[in-house]
C-alpha cells in the first residue's frame, strides 16, 4: 500500500478502537525496515517477524549480525523486534539470539506448536523462551497415530480442546512482565469443501474466544 493509504488505515482504525500489530517474514535488512516505517505509522508497537522466506535462510550468526545493525531503527522507533520460534531453529538459538543482540529492544514471539517442526516439544521451548516472550500465539493442537501406525500426525484444534494447557503456559509467561498481546491462531484442517470449510473455521473461532474469555477475564 502507498504511505497516504496506511496512514488512513491507522486512522480508521484508531478511530473504531482498534490496535494494529504488524508482521512480516524474512529478517533482510531491507524489508525490515520498510515493515518497521509501517508499524510506526500504524503505531504497532512490535513488529512480529518469521526470520525465514522462500529464498532467505541466515545461520544464527547471520541473525545476530543482521539484528544488530538493526538495533538504532529499533529504538529511534521505540519499537519491538519479536522473532518468532519458527521451524528451523531450537529454543536455545533463538535464546542466543536474544542475548547476543540486546533483550531490551528483541524479544521472542512464542509459537505454541512450530518448534516441533524443530524436534522440540513445547514444554521444553515455553520454559527456555518465556522470559523473553513479549506477544504469544495460542495455537491449541492434537497429536494423534496415522492408521497405518507408521508415524504422527500434529493438527490443530480450538483452543481449549487440545493437548496445550493453555491457563499454564499464561502463568508461566505472566511473571516476567514482557508478554504485550496474545493472538489467537487456529490451524483448522480443510473440510470437503470451501463452504464448510469457512463454517468450520467460524466455528472453531467462536469456540476458542469463549474459552480464552474464561481464563482471561
Amino acid at each position: 500500500m502507498p504511505p497516504d493509504i496506511i496512514g488512513e488505515l491507522g486512522l480508521y482504525a484508531e478511530s473504531k478502537g482498534i490496535s494494529i500489530e504488524m508482521g512480516s517474514r524474512g529478517l533482510t535488512p531491507g524489508h525490515t525496515i520498510e515493515c518497521l516505517i509501517v508499524a510506526q505509522t500504524l503505531k504497532s508497537p512490535i513488529l512480529r517477524m518469521v526470520i525465514d522466506n522462500d529464498s532467505f535462510k541466515p545461520d544464527v550468526s547471520s541473525v545476530i549480525s543482521i539484528t544488530k545493525d538493526l538495533l538504532p531503527e529499533l529504538k529511534k522507533r521505540n519499537i519491538k523486534l519479536a522473532i518468532e520460534n519458527h521451524d528451523r531453529f531450537r529454543a536455545r538459538e533463538f535464546e542466543k539470539i536474544i542475548l547476543e543482540t540486546d533483550p531490551a529492544c528483541v524479544g521472542i514471539c512464542l509459537d505454541s506448536v512450530n518448534s516441533m517442526g524443530a524436534g522440540e516439544g513445547f514444554d521444553l521451548v515455553s520454559e527456555i523462551l518465556a522470559p523473553f516472550t513479549i506477544n504469544l500465539h495460542i495455537k491449541d493442537f492434537t497429536i494423534y497415530r496415522v492408521s497405518h501406525k507408521m508415524g504422527f500426525v500434529i493438527e490443530g484444534r480450538p483452543a481449549g480442546k487440545g493437548m496445550l494447557d493453555i491457563p499454564s503456559l499464561i502463568d508461566k509467561i505472566n511473571p516476567y512482565g514482557q508478554c504485550r498481546s496474545a493472538i489467537l491462531e487456529l490451524w483448522t484442517p480443510p473440510a470437503e469443501t470451501l463452504e464448510y470449510t469457512i463454517a468450520k473455521e467460524n466455528e472453531w473461532a467462536d469456540v476458542s474466544v469463549e474459552y480464552l474469555k474464561t481464563i482471561t477475564g
